[in-house]
């Protein structure tokens, strides 16, 4: 059966959920894998015209939140800056002919994830002196409207580690995007907090990181029934010490939306994007949203296949 086509937006800027996976059984990505695959994430994302919004870096998987942009938002200088932090120690001077040909790279989703995937293969085959394949065939990707959808995901993201029992509190997990908040001060400026909600335009990155660390054990704090929640009384610890919080919707959510969708958002949004990628649906009857359980306002649509 041929693959779908992958859901990509060209010419302005789009927000996907990525999630690849591990073809060897087991939990092989231990912690100097997780550092190394952190790191490699870090300067892909200074590479690519890309903006990281969160992560987390699972035994046997991992997950990005990503914004993909417009390359005509970037000049010729700006371009040669990042060529030359992509090749390093090779100081090669690329001709402005191939110019276009890194300018249209740098913007595309799959180039960044594979950039990613093929560098940690190699390592790790190094590393632990084997051959063959470390990562499955495709990448999952989900198209993601920002705002409410956008917090929500980059929430279901953060709280992986709780949802397995790892750790009692998400920010503890050093390999997730909340880790290296907590833990870095967002070292570099590395992970974007501008999730299109109206306020946090108006707040310093300390007050957006305090609000969305408020929401993130709110939500935290929920039993979706699937996986672990957070122990009430870390939570009302929390409190206690860091926030006065405000009244919050508690919004159960289910997370197979946020990574078994084709595209999440708000109805309007699901159906503007579907009906530029009809074609990848693999059928010809027309599909419409349909409200995901537990989330006020938001829609997704569902690919026949699992392989986006």
């Amino acid at each position: 059966m041929p693959r779908i086509p992958r859901m990509v937006v060209k010419g302005e800027d789009a927000i996907y959920h990525v999630i690849t996976k591990s073809t060897l059984p087991g939990y092989v990505l231990g912690s100097m894998e997780k550092d190394y695959l952190v790191n490699l994430i870090k300067w892909m994302s200074g590479v690519f015209f890309v903006e990281v919004f969160g992560y987390c870096i699972m035994g046997n998987h991992f997950h990005l939140l990503v914004k993909m942009k417009n390359r005509d938002d970037y000049s010729d200088d700006e371009l040669k800056k990042r060529l030359a932090l992509f090749f390093r120690k090779d100081e090669r001077v690329v001709e402005e002919g191939r110019l276009h040909y890194f300018q249209d790279k740098f913007s595309n989703l799959s180039e960044f994830v594979k950039e990613i995937k093929q560098r940690f293969s190699r390592y790790y085959s190094k590393a632990h002196n084997r051959t063959g394949y470390f990562w499955g065939d495709r990448f999952k990707s989900v198209l993601v409207e920002n705002g409410d959808t956008l917090i929500n995901l980059l929430a279901y993201i953060d709280l992986n580690p709780v949802r397995t029992n790892i750790i009692d509190k998400p920010e503890e997990y050093r390999w997730s995007s909340i880790g290296y908040h907590a833990q870095t001060g967002n070292k570099g400026d590395f992970l974007s907090m501008d999730l299109g909600l109206m306020g946090y335009t108006e707040m310093n990155e300390k007050e957006g990181f305090a609000d969305y660390m408020e929401y993130l054990y709110e939500k935290g704090g929920l039993d979706t029934g699937k996986g672990a929640s957070i122990d009430e009384r870390i939570i009302a610890g929390e409190r206690k010490k860091k926030y006065e919080f405000t009244t919050m919707d508690r919004l159960r959510f289910r997370t197979r939306y946020f990574t078994n969708s084709g595209i999440i958002g708000t109805k309007s949004f699901v159906n503007d994007y579907y009906d530029m990628f009809k074609g990848n649906f693999g059928t010809d009857k027309p599909k419409k949203p349909k409200k995901v359980t537990g989330l006020d306002g938001i829609y997704s649509l569902k690919r026949l296949s699992n392989e986006m």
